[in-house]
């Protein structure tokens, strides 16, 4: 399930991060294109083909993917001669879902957990991958404050409408159904407008009445 596209600036490359199962996803696309924007699925699959990239991208399969083709990273792992592995290769052989790809003109490309993305950064360079880090706890750190004030707001809307809701019941319903005695209780505390709105009592006379029953019984 995808969430919304986020994007971040990386030494002048705009790279796209967006949310896929809680989780955050780097465009390996866009990081490929501060090496060779015009090749950029050719650059991903050369950082892919080396032994140290395989490596961890199957230990961090291991670790996160119970459904990890373990069979078959040891078949890519053990085999001799030059490594070849694209990202469609390594998804479908080992059932991978540290990276996957998203089709369309706009927006897609070849996605990786920001594990492995911060990875490809230290292949593109260290400069870059120190870059990219700051850049996307920037935007974490972003995020969160627009949470903060998202929760705020609703927090301050809801003492409003509860404000309102008091205000109407103090206005229109409990002068028509309470005595002066129950009013008087009611405006002693907020909370038992309410009460005296849906039972007829104060908190308080609701516990004397009890009692009183229990006491006669």
């Amino acid at each position: 399930m995808m969430n919304r596209k986020e994007t971040i600036h990386v030494q002048g490359t705009e790279i796209a991060v967006i949310k896929a199962k809680e989780h955050d996803y780097i465009s390996l696309t866009d990081m490929a294109g501060y090496k060779d924007e015009l090749k950029a699925r050719v650059v991903v699959s050369n950082w892919m083909s080396t032994r140290f990239t395989l490596e961890f991208l199957g230990i961090w399969e291991q670790i996160y993917n119970p459904n990890f083709n373990c069979m078959e990273f040891h078949t890519f792992r053990n085999a001799t001669g030059r490594l070849v592995l694209t990202p469609k290769r390594w998804i479908e052989r080992t059932n991978a879902i540290g990276i996957f790809s998203k089709s369309g003109r706009y927006g897609g490309g070849i996605f990786a957990h920001k594990d492995i993305a911060f990875e490809f950064g230290s292949w593109l360079s260290a400069e870059f991958k120190f870059y990219l880090i700051k850049e996307f706890q920037r935007l974490k750190e972003d995020e969160l404050q627009q949470k903060s004030l998202e929760w705020n707001l609703q927090r301050t809307l809801s003492k409003i409408n509860y404000r309102i809701h008091t205000d109407a019941i103090k206005e229109h319903i409990i002068p028509n159904m309470v005595t002066a005695e129950q009013l008087s209780h009611a405006y002693a505390e907020e909370a038992d407008l309410l009460n005296v709105a849906l039972f007829g009592m104060t908190a308080k006379q609701w516990r004397e009445k009890n009692n009183s029953h229990k006491t006669s019984g």
